[in-house]
């Protein structure tokens, strides 16, 4: 089993699939880290020898930022927003969605369970 950047790839899955495991890194950019590493997208997590899980951290560490430098830079990003006062950043700190979704019906998932009106 490959570990790179603190994260274990998953067994028996392509390598463009089991980099999107490392936070920070979507299919496009696993496509773009294996086409600098010369490997196929199709080649399987298992079959990574010592070089090759080398060369793809060497150019993980390099290029792009991952795991725990990308949440911090995402959480300052929301916290600015936050201290700027602007209109997202009260969506944010209110738990409501900022990205122009409705709440009259739905938003669940960021406002939490219903918390019904006492009927008499």
């Amino acid at each position: 089993m490959a570990r790179i950047a603190g994260v274990d790839l998953p067994r028996n899955k392509h390598l463009d699939r089991a980099l999107t495991y490392i936070y920070g890194i979507g299919l496009t950019t696993a496509r773009e880290i294996l086409d600098k590493a010369d490997l196929p997208y199709q080649m399987n997590s298992d079959d990574l020898n010592g070089e090759d899980v080398t060369r793809i951290r060497k150019i993980i560490e390099s290029d792009y930022v991952v795991e725990g430098d990308r949440r911090r830079e995402v959480s300052m990003d929301i916290k600015r927003l936050v201290d700027l006062g602007c209109y997202r950043g009260r969506r944010h700190r209110r738990g409501l969605p900022c990205r122009g979704q409705r709440t009259k019906t739905n938003a669940r998932t960021r406002k939490g369970p219903r918390r019904g009106a006492v009927r008499r």
